[in-house]
């Protein structure tokens, strides 16, 4: 028999152990990479799931049964109008971190019992009157993140079960009045890092039960009177990293639900007397705190309101080392809860945070 012939005979076994090793590692990568092109696909009795992130590629076809799809990190700039026809029993669309463009009117059309829609990341620069005309059972949209300079309320029209709303990192500058009359469901709207420097007067006319309103890290200048008086209920608001010089004295009236306060960040050296009426001890306890550090506060008479407020409610009071004074000269860097103290001869309470 020839060499050749004797090689050709080996068996595996008679294999180098190295070089068998080597193989099998070779084999089982091309395996694992083979299923890393796929998306995943899970079912249940309530129907299949679809998840789609590279280096698989976004799916043709799906299963006529799925309630659940991710297609994400892919840099999609458009999707065809009929994508989710094949599959009306969508109740779950994630498309983050694309770069999505433009939608069709009628691209949620086969899909009315759609209850999440996430379009984090992406490059919409407008939404198409009509988009939610069936997503009546829509309760959770997420904008959060894309170009948005403004808003129309036409585009939010057929939202009626809606309890969560995000729009945060968008470029706005302005709300257009009555932008939520129709989101009677809304519970949490976040409007956080955007551009705003004003508020509609009515912003907050049409939700009936809101519980959270994020409007942090805008360029908001004041807090009038009327904004938050539609929402007695609000459980959770975050002002902070504003340029809020000025709050009403009324703009907290009738907030008896209020357990978060955030005020931090702005440029507040004063504030008028009676804006605390409402909020905390003796009426109710703010059992998530508050804070209001960060801010040029001028500590004299005209913060007497604030020093009983501020005595009476400390135990929940965040960031009490960074709550300082910024005026008058002799009392400039101090706490101003110590100043709260020893203006109202109360001393001291509760333990130092």
């Amino acid at each position: 028999m020839s060499s050749q012939s004797r090689e050709q005979s080996q068996s595996p076994e008679d294999l180098d152990p190295c070089l068998s090793r080597t193989l099998l590692l070779l084999l089982l990568l091309m395996a694992l990479t083979s299923s890393l092109k796929a998306c995943l696909v899970s079912s249940s009795a309530n129907g299949s799931s679809v998840s789609c992130h590279p280096p698989a590629k976004p799916p043709h076809h799906l299963p006529a049964n799925t309630v659940y799809l991710a297609v994400e990190f892919f840099n999609l700039t458009q999707l065809p109008a009929d994508t989710l026809q094949r599959t009306p029993n969508l109740q779950e669309l994630h498309l983050s971190s694309n770069r999505l463009e433009k939608l069709s009117a009628e691209f949620l059309l086969p899909v009315p019992g759609l209850k999440v829609l996430d379009l984090t990341r992406n490059a919409l620069a407008q939404l198409p009157p009509g988009l939610f005309q069936a997503s009546a059972a829509l309760h959770t949209l997420v904008l959060k993140e894309n170009c948005l300079a403004d808003l129309k309320a036409s585009w939010l029209k057929g939202l009626k079960a809606l309890t969560y709303l995000d729009l945060s990192g968008n470029h706005l500058r302005m709300l257009p009045a009555k932008l939520l009359v129709n989101l009677t469901a809304l519970q949490t709207l976040d409007l956080g890092d955007n551009q705003l420097e004003t508020l509609p007067s009515d912003l907050l006319r049409g939700p009936l039960c809101l519980e959270r309103l994020h409007l942090e890290g805008n360029r908001l200048r004041a807090l009038g009177e009327d904004l938050l008086a539609p929402q007695p209920g609000l459980h959770y608001l975050f002002l902070q990293n504003n340029s809020l010089s000025e709050v009403a004295a009324g703009a907290f009236r009738g907030l008896r639900e209020l357990d978060m306060l955030d005020l931090s960040n702005n440029l507040l050296s004063s504030v008028p007397a009676g804006l605390w009426a409402s909020l905390g001890q003796p009426a109710r306890a703010m059992k998530n705190g508050f804070d209001i550090s960060g801010n040029p506060w001028v500590c004299d008479q005209n913060l007497n309101d604030l020093y009983h407020w501020l005595v009476a409610n400390n135990d929940t009071m965040f960031s009490r080392k960074d709550t300082l004074c910024a005026g008058p000269d002799t009392r400039k860097g101090q706490m101003l809860l110590e100043v709260a103290r020893s203006q109202t001869g109360l001393g001291d309470t509760a333990p130092h945070f």
